[in-house]
């Protein structure tokens, strides 16, 4: 009489953490572990360290399009053709362990000229930065397989594995040593843990029912949406490259630490693109995904401007204390740029799922604006003024085209 009630709370209890309900919390935790990795950074550095492991920090970003675009790639050629996941598994999986080698050995060759743009300590760091590319990329296209498949529990154990052991191992090792370079090498142990776990997760499957597909239209597309995400990932990362090199150590760790709010909110809502790229990719439900993903990120948005706003003090305590009471001013600030990134982000996705190219030089012509306005800027505030502005400006020009191509018929969208 028992064995029943216990075995429908199982039942429940495995459709719950099967769901993309707990893929979002589990993004959530990931994001929020992210965040904690700043926080605890800013508090144990102090302005002047943690300014180099901010500026590394963007530039694995961007280096991380190479792996986002293989993530959406994948995703996209695993919706499109049901029926063939395992194949074009293989073939995604062939063309990531390459991208991830040549990928690696290019930061490697240009760990000098990181070392000397960011103004690191040593090269060290920026050799650091090129070990963490390769599992970096390697996760992408794991990610991308799980994602299409709309395999959930998969997908959230790999974003937990990519969180929570930066957190701890990185913590560790800025108290053995608070320097950048101590932070980037914890940065770099912890990067293994999620294409450990997503292999472990693909590890039992069932042989190809098809053959495998040549890798080479694969990294075509991958590279087609690289360019699209690397003009994203450097629009919302170009900024602290700027603050390094027209302000002071102090006045750019200042900056830094107020784009700890800015990642925060840019990240809050993660789940919503990744939770909705699948039907993107759909014609039929392009449209509605679209929309209705744009209201939750807006909506989210709004709520952590208006928490920066009235809760400045308690914020302060987020993003690293009394020692970055400069920016408590310009935190809503910070904010409002967290939002229009998060919103030109889901645009970007939308692009990528419809495989259109034009709007991603929209994305590399506000670059160039934020480059060329922002090395002009000598103070916080208008530095930060000056990139919301053209962000906010690219946001509303990439709408409008968007819906106007959804507007049209599906052969033009």
């Amino acid at each position: 009489m028992t064995a029943s009630p216990i075995s429908a709370r199982r039942r429940r209890l495995s459709a719950l953490v099967r769901s993309s309900g707990f893929l979002a919390v589990c993004i959530m935790v990931t994001n929020i572990a992210t965040y904690g990795f700043q926080i605890i950074a800013a508090r144990i550095l102090g302005p002047s360290q943690y300014g180099g492991v901010a500026s590394m920090m963007s530039l694995l970003l961007v280096v991380g399009v190479v792996q986002l675009g293989m993530q959406a790639t994948a995703s996209r050629r695993v919706t499109e053709t049901p029926g063939q996941e395992r194949a074009i598994e293989q073939t995604v999986l062939r063309a990531t362990y390459r991208a991830a080698i040549v990928l690696g050995v290019v930061m490697l060759a240009a760990s000098p000229l990181v070392w000397r743009v960011l103004r690191l300590d040593s090269i060290y760091p920026a050799l650091l930065v090129a070990v963490c590319a390769v599992p970096l990329t390697i996760m992408g296209g794991q990610a991308g397989v799980l994602q299409g498949e709309r395999r959930w529990l998969g997908l959230a154990m790999v974003y937990l594995a990519l969180g929570i052991p930066r957190v701890v191992v990185t913590t560790a090792a800025m108290w053995i040593r608070p320097t950048e370079g101590a932070a980037m090498a914890g940065v770099a142990l912890a990067q293994f843990a999620p294409a450990v776990v997503g292999w472990w997760v693909l590890r039992r499957r069932t042989p190809p029912t098809g053959p495998v597909g040549p890798v080479k239209p694969v990294v075509i597309e991958m590279l087609h949406g690289s360019f699209a995400l690397l003009g994203f990932f450097a629009l919302s990362n170009v900024d602290i490259l700027i603050a390094r090199n027209v302000l002071s150590d102090h006045v750019s760790g200042l900056y830094a630490g107020g784009l700890i709010l800015t990642k925060a909110v840019l990240f809050l809502p993660q789940f919503v693109v990744i939770i909705a790229f699948p039907s993107m990719s759909a014609e039929s439900s392009r449209r509605s995904a679209l929309t209705k993903s744009l209201a939750l990120v807006g909506g989210l948005g709004l709520c952590a401007i208006a928490g920066s706003w009235l809760l400045s003090g308690l914020a302060m305590y987020f993003i690293g204390g009394d020692k970055y009471a400069q920016v408590e001013d310009q935190l809503w600030v910070f904010a409002t740029l967290g939002m229009v990134l998060s919103v030109l982000q889901l645009l970007v996705y939308s692009v990528l799922a419809r495989r259109s190219r034009l709007s991603a030089y929209l994305l590399w012509i506000a670059v160039t604006a934020v480059l060329v306005l922002g090395s002009a800027q000598t103070t916080i505030e208008g530095l930060v003024w000056t990139v919301l502005v053209i962000d906010a400006a690219l946001a509303a020009v990439l709408l409008t085209v968007t819906f106007w191509r959804l507007s049209q018929s599906p052969q033009r969208s």
